[in-house]
């Protein structure tokens, strides 16, 4: 058996298990079969993870006994869109699925959104399985039940709150990670300690290096801590009405970011959200909720991991534009009443949201995030 531990989402009769640990992809038909139940298993991955997982889960599938179809995307952001959503439900159809199927979420966190809005809305909700494969979406995007695809005007516009059967996360295929995912799935891994967690912040300080290098120890623990907190977390707030916001930190920044590179391979998801981060703080000092020796402490051990907190370092080539950057906002998901919402900061590890923050102080954060 797989060497692994187990966190569980408390949401009463539609909680789930988190199974984290070496070896589980492997082990993964026998873990998953008592939530399977006697439906139709779909799994759906993109090109590049089948390469290198798909085997080993297919393998575990067939060992078990359990009947199962395949359907690979493209990978890439640009799979979250309305014609790759279209396609993959005219492909689920067409494989008969009914109410007792199961899909299974093979990849990172395209894959995982993608198939999750799938289940959501296919014959009017079905079940399905994250298998998260890189470490943004092991520590984060894999729990909770957002599910959703992109829309020209911005990240995740259109989707559900629907939560996973099972996750199932291994810590070995982070092995096959390039680098840049890595670093680009440790922003989501830092933004935990920032929010809540000024320990586990320190410890990142002192460990961050060896888990982006590769030490298995400190990644299982990074994985298994932030897991914990996102459970805890969706089980007081699963829909976002109040705590739960708090996990969008350096998002509102870094969906804006993204959407001004259309949401290419220019700026990864994680690469955004660590610019976002420090651009939070930087905004956050300059309403004098907290002090700068704090945002210079997060901008140095960003650096030193290998994150960038300069915008003129990112984008080959892209000009900047805070006033374009502060467009996008106004159409992200979480602005209310034409209000865009900010977390912001009063120290490392207390977080808070912030409504009322002027367009002039929002474009002097981003001016000098471009200057920088």
């Amino acid at each position: 058996m797989c060497n692994s531990e187990t966190v569980t989402v408390d949401l009463g009769n539609r909680g789930y298990d988190i199974v984290i640990g070496e070896g589980v992809l492997a082990q993964s038909g026998t873990i998953m079969a008592d939530v399977l139940g006697t439906g139709k298993a779909v799994v759906v991955t993109d090109e590049s993870v089948a390469s290198l997982h798909l085997g080993t889960l297919e393998r575990s599938l067939e060992d078990a006994s359990i009947p199962f179809d395949t359907i690979i995307l493209p990978p890439g952001e640009h799979t979250k869109d309305f014609n790759h959503f279209e396609r993959l439900l005219n492909d689920l159809l067409d494989l008969q699925i009914d109410r007792a199927s199961m899909l299974i979420a093979l990849g990172g966190g395209v894959i995982g959104d993608i198939v999750g809005f799938a289940a959501a809305v296919a014959l009017r909700g079905i079940n399905f399985i994250q298998v998260p494969t890189t470490l943004l979406a092991q520590v984060d995007s894999s729990v909770g039940g957002k599910t959703a695809i992109d829309m020209p005007q911005g990240k995740n516009l259109v989707g559900a709150f629907h939560q996973p059967s099972l996750v199932l996360a291994d810590m070995g295929v982070l092995d096959t990670l390039p680098h840049r995912e890595v670093l680009a799935g440790y922003a989501e891994v830092v933004k935990y300690g920032l929010i809540e967690d000024a320990p586990f912040f320190e410890w990142l300080e002192e460990n961050g290096a060896a888990l982006v290098g590769g030490d298995m120890a400190a990644r299982r623990i990074a994985v298994v801590k932030c897991c914990e907190a996102k459970a805890r977390i969706v089980a007081e707030d699963e829909r976002e009405s109040g705590r739960r916001a708090l996990l969008n930190f350096g998002h509102t920044f870094g969906h804006a970011l993204e959407a001004e590179t259309e949401f290419g391979d220019v700026l990864l998801h994680g690469e955004a959200v660590a610019l976002g981060m420090a651009i939070a703080f930087d905004l956050s000092v300059a309403l004098e909720h907290c002090s700068s020796s704090d945002a210079d402490r997060v901008y140095r051990h960003l650096s030193a991991i290998g994150l960038e907190c300069d915008l003129n370092a990112v984008g080959q080539g892209i000009v900047w534009d805070p006033q374009r950057v502060l467009a996008h906002m106004a159409i992200d998901k979480k602005a209310i009443g034409g209000r865009k919402t900010f977390i912001l900061v009063r120290k490392i590890g207390d977080a808070f949201v912030s409504r009322d923050v002027e367009d002039e102080l929002v474009i002097a954060a981003l001016s000098k995030a471009i200057a920088a």
